[in-house]
């Protein structure tokens, strides 16, 4: 099989029914499968996969692993060269594999690619997951091409270019199977948030390149797990990112940018208890007291 396009699911029903049919329909080249793990639902989504697309090969889970543990169990069942991690709640267009299948195979240092990742909702404007390609400014904070923040641009061609990146999104990620199984997958103590940023920044660290190839274009909802303000998301990036940066980095250097961060961190937290945003800035907290937890464990 030379591709997988696997598809973690819970509880998403409705997002099975509206994204699910651009995905069989536009993925069915020679050699290539759709999947949907399943992270142990309780809605209809098992009944409406076995009903409506016979075609999508299901690998259910009896409880739900997250969005790394989920993807780690599911890739224990692929044979595929490639493997594309792909969000629930993505559009694909036509021939939306075929650049980033191509790409791989004609560049064998490449270990991952993505698409240029447009908004659902507003299909003129990038979105937030990874728009055109991420990178990790120097003290730690993750933002693309398109989007800095929480705010992204127009796409009016300014980056389709082909370009080496140090992240792609976890929300439409072409990857080679087995050099994901080599680095150990997605690291499971992240549950959801940063883990495919620490993902490709082990494998980069192995001398792997990865790259955004704009003339392929998905659409994501976003935002369909856990909204963009919700404190428990507030949570795991800043404890995630933490977690990443200590990794990954030099101890000298991570010394140098947690100092910096404690300052940053606890000025967001600031700022959010005085937009009103108690839970979020209880959140800043609480993550960083258990990303030390964690880290020391760890040791």
């Amino acid at each position: 099989m030379r591709c997988s396009v696997v598809i973690l699911n819970w509880n998403g029903e409705e997002m099975l029914k509206q994204y699910l049919p651009s995905v069989v329909q536009y993925s069915t080249l020679p050699d290539v499968e759709v999947v949907v793990a399943d992270n142990g639902s309780t809605d209809g989504s098992m009944a409406l996969l076995s009903k409506q697309f016979p075609t999508v090969r299901l690998i259910p889970f009896t409880e739900n692993y997250g969005f790394a543990g989920g993807y780690n169990r599911a890739l224990e069942h692929v044979e595929s060269t490639y493997t594309v991690l792909l969000n629930s709640d993505v559009r694909v267009t036509e021939g939306w594999l075929c650049p980033m299948l191509d790409y791989m195979d004609a560049h064998s240092d490449v270990v991952a690619v993505q698409p240029k990742i447009r908004s659902d909702r507003k299909p003129e404007y990038f979105e937030h997951a990874g728009a055109a390609g991420g990178y990790v400014s120097a003290f730690g904070y993750p933002y693309c091409r398109g989007r800095i923040g929480s705010r992204v641009e127009r796409d009016h061609g300014q980056y389709d270019t082909t370009i080496d990146v140090q992240w792609c999104s976890g929300a439409a990620l072409c990857i080679r199977t087995q050099a994901y199984r080599d680095i150990g997958g997605l690291d499971e103590r992240f549950f959801a948030h940063m883990e495919e940023i620490d993902l490709c920044w082990r494998l980069r660290r192995q001398g792997w390149r990865m790259v955004c190839l704009p003339e392929t274009i998905v659409y994501h909802l976003g935002g369909g797990s856990l909204s963009y303000d919700n404190p428990h998301k507030t949570y795991l990036n800043f404890r995630n990112n933490h977690l990443m940066l200590y990794k990954n980095l030099s101890h000298g250097r991570y010394m140098m940018v947690a100092a910096v961060r404690w300052i940053l961190d606890y000025a967001a937290a600031l700022m959010f208890l005085l937009t009103g945003k108690t839970g979020s800035a209880k959140a800043v907290v609480k993550a960083r007291h258990d990303y030390y937890a964690m880290r020391d464990k760890q040791q």
